[in-house]
């Protein structure tokens, strides 16, 4: 690390009292620079007709592929169901849906690990989120977690959710976490 002396009394040069600030130049953290790193987890939404044996054949072209399912969720109509499935490889999964013929949508998820230092965990995720105005459309657990008990939320900005939880004190998963 190295530093950096500034001198503003250069800069205003008007009698006024020196200020020095210490610049400290931070070591790169990420591939592209110090920061904040996303930590995302893919979320598909699949379209399947409410037919007999259509969700478990979506379950049975994951289980033989590398890509697992480690979040799953289903809402359900007369004459469709909405399946929202983690996957713990989101390009495999994209290939298996698409050489499958599903119809399917993507969207990007936090997830974040339930910290074990509070009684009332959700609480304190929802707490934080609604402090910043940040809002949850849809949350679901994961079905496996690098350690803790793990929930995948979608959330207005996710990058600035994920700024803030971690300001907060709380650990993301990423889908590189996921890979078990």
């Amino acid at each position: 690390m190295q530093s950096t002396i500034i001198d503003s009394s250069n800069i205003f040069g008007d009698g006024l009292k020196v200020i020095q600030m210490e610049e400290t130049v931070v070591p790169l953290l990420t591939a592209h620079g110090g920061g904040f790193e996303q930590k995302r987890v893919c979320q598909f939404v699949v379209f399947l007709e409410n037919r007999v044996g259509r969700l478990q054949k979506l379950v049975q072209v994951f289980e033989e592929s590398t890509a697992k399912i480690v979040g799953l969720a289903v809402e359900e109509s007369s004459e469709a169901a909405l399946v929202r499935l983690i996957s713990s490889d989101s390009k495999v999964a994209r290939k298996v849906l698409e050489d499958h013929g599903f119809a399917f949508g993507q969207t990007d998820l936090i997830a974040v690990e339930l910290p074990e230092n509070t009684t009332s965990p959700l609480s304190a995720i929802c707490t934080v989120l609604l402090r910043a105005e940040i809002n949850i459309h849809s949350a679901h657990p994961l079905l496996v977690a690098p350690k803790l008990p793990t929930i995948a939320l979608y959330v207005d900005e996710p990058t600035f959710a994920g700024q803030i939880l971690i300001r907060k004190g709380f650990k993301l998963i990423g889908e590189s976490d996921l890979n078990l």
